[in-house]
């Protein structure tokens, strides 16, 4: 296989879309959205991908790297149809917000080439799937594992896969993808072009690389050189316990900031804290469901919530404008993560922050994977509304009026968690209205005023109180009923015949007592019945006694003939007992006598004859 061949990106070379040869339509619908001039790695892997060669792109997250493979992707493809099931182009992804995100992008710019984009990941509608790859989708954005399931139930054929992107190559080496991947990259076609982008290039993606591309051309952006200036990093040594109000302190500053947690429950926690504070945050992590993050995510996007509380699963990929601050509550995993969460602010040529939250004693951790990220750390001391962390932060003191969030009905798509949190108790939306007195909740009375909340929620049209309706005066009066009379028209009955009594009923006596004619037997009556037993009155019977001369006799070990002797010959004499002259045990016993054997019983002793021999047969 010859050498790939690499290309490092030169940051000062500006040219045009148009320049770099992607469809006029496209360049007309860049300039609506305002986008005119490329980032690097678009300017170094569109002219490559666009001839049909495979693509190598590493740079970090917030390069502009779905730009870069997806205005290649348009542009080959442009003005072609896909047959049902079968879709031209392929793009796979780690997760489906990612994949949601790219949909996001290419979508509308597809439509301007007449081609259609579909998104195939878990939580979404698997109907509506379906049918959209029934009636024939160009360009699939999947993830592995629901794009494998469509596979094996016949749903979709990648035979006809002209272009295939894998983004975040990385991630799905970490996420153990790569089995997946290859089994999907074998399906397609071998003369296909690959585009493969990736932070970081270790063995597993190398595998890959040499495997599946074709001899790539390697873009490479210099990611540290060119946003060491735009992104400052800062480890802040505290006590754990001024830990949670630091990070609420932090939350509330001006601007986005997203603040990286290791567990689900430790999200809600640290959320929960700060919506108390007054803090408007968002919480975002693998136990919610696809509608509630992408809520989530709306809610950060336009403003409604300043703070982002999230494990690992955005940390990869997720784009939000503007975050300026990024916040380790819990120290990453190894060093990846360290970049990969970092690389959520100074994207696009912007500038960021990055703050770690330390112990004393894990600051020996953190700096040993900040020296693996090749990361400058300046360490700072700090206590809660310390000038320092006010300078290095921007942290405020926050408001103190809860923030409460509306409970949200579950969608028809938004099925639960795999930690199954919900499935006791409350139903789920309705927990959260339950709160304890010392929160403000039960009774409120007439004097009681109500603690002022807000909500970050879009306000919902209130309906206007029975008392504000306005009264109906419109109604017009009805003065063309009859007036109700009454009937004298009704006949006066007076032929009925007077009731009488009837003297003419014979008189019954000869009826039979009752258990004469009834099956039951005649019930006695309280004065015949027999008395019960007193049980606590009554004399116990006697016990029996053993000891009288009525106890039986017993059988001994002598036979029954000794017994008869015996019998007859102390008959009517009783012998007398003879002292014993010693302790019985010092006794002699008397020999056993042996039964006189008969002679010619025994034989004596000798050799055997005729062992094994059969006896002669006599006449």
């Amino acid at each position: 296989m010859a050498p790939r061949d690499t290309l490092d990106v030169s940051i000062g070379i500006f040219m045009s879309f148009k320049d770099l040869g992607i469809a006029p339509a496209l360049v007309e619908a860049l300039d609506a959205q305002g986008i005119t001039s490329p980032f690097p790695i678009q300017t170094a892997t569109l002219p490559d991908a666009i001839k049909g060669r495979d693509v190598l792109g590493r740079g970090q997250t917030g390069s502009g790297k779905t730009l870069a493979f997806g205005l290649a992707m348009l542009t080959r493809l442009e003005g072609r149809t896909a047959k049902p099931h079968r879709p031209l182009g392929l793009i796979l992804s780690p997760t489906r917000e990612l994949a949601v995100q790219i949909s996001d992008v290419v979508g509308p710019l597809s439509r301007k080439v007449g081609l259609s984009t579909q998104v195939v990941a878990g939580g979404l509608s698997y109907v509506g799937q379906i049918k959209a790859l029934r009636s024939g989708v160009t360009i699939l954005v999947a993830t592995p594992g629901r794009l494998i399931d469509l596979i094996e139930k016949k749903h979709v054929l990648l035979d006809d896969v002209v272009i295939t992107v894998l983004d975040e190559a990385d991630q799905m080496a970490d996420m153990g993808f790569l089995p997946v991947v290859k089994d999907l990259l074998g399906q397609t076609k071998d003369d296909g072009q690959r585009l493969l982008f990736s932070a970081t290039l270790d063995r597993d993606v190398d595998s890959l690389v040499k495997r599946f591309l074709k001899n790539p051309i390697t873009h490479s952006l210099e990611n540290e050189k060119s946003r060491a200036a735009d992104m400052q990093h800062h480890v802040l040594i505290m006590d754990q316990g001024h830990k949670d109000l630091v990070a609420t302190q932090i939350a509330a500053r001006e601007g986005r900031t997203i603040f990286f947690v290791r567990t689900k429950h430790g999200a809600d926690k640290l959320a929960e804290k700060m919506l108390r504070s007054g803090v408007p945050v968002g919480v975002l992590h693998g136990g919610k469901s696809q509608g509630q993050r992408t809520r989530v995510l709306a809610a950060f996007k336009d403003g409604r919530a300043s703070a982002l509380v999230a494990t690992d699963v955005a940390a990869r990929g997720i784009h939000v404008d503007d975050v300026s601050l990024v916040v380790h509550v819990d120290a990453p995993a190894d060093h990846k993560d360290y970049l990969h969460r970092a690389g959520r602010t100074a994207r696009a040529g912007a500038t960021g922050v990055v703050v770690t939250l330390a112990t004393h004693k894990q600051k020996r951790g953190i700096f040993g994977i900040t020296n693996l990220a090749k990361v400058k750390l300046n360490e700072v001391y700090v206590r809660p509304s310390d000038p320092e962390l006010i300078r290095v932060t921007g942290s405020q003191e926050p408001s103190g009026i809860p923030v409460i969030v509306e409970a949200e009905r579950p969608g028809r798509n938004d099925r639960g968690s795999r930690d199954r949190g919900d499935r006791g108790g409350f139903r789920r939306g309705h927990a959260s209205n339950f709160k304890k007195r010392s929160e403000g909740g039960g009774r409120v009375g007439e004097g009681e005023k109500e603690k002022p909340v807000r909500s970050f929620r879009g306000a919902a049209p209130t309906k206007p109180k029975y008392e504000d309706r306005p009264v109906r005066n419109d109604r017009p009066v009805r003065n063309d009923r009859p007036e109700r009379t009454e009937r004298t028209d009704r006949p006066v009955r007076n032929d009925r015949p007077e009731r009488t009594e009837r003297t003419d009923r014979p008189v019954r006596n000869d009826r039979t007592f009752r258990a004469d004619r009834h099956p039951k037997a005649e019930r006695f009556e309280k004065s015949d019945r027999p008395a019960k037993a007193d049980r606590f009155n009554t004399p116990k019977p006697a016990k029996k006694s053993y000891k009288s001369d009525s106890r039986p006799s017993t059988s001994t070990w002598r036979a029954d003939s000794e017994k008869v002797e015996r019998s007859e010959k102390f008959e009517g004499k009783r012998p007398a007992f003879k002292k014993a002259s010693g302790p019985k045990k010092f006794a002699k016993k008397a020999p056993a006598k042996r039964a006189p054997v008969a002679k010619g019983t025994f034989k004596k002793a000798g050799p055997k004859k005729n062992v094994g021999k059969s006896k002669p047969r006599t006449k």
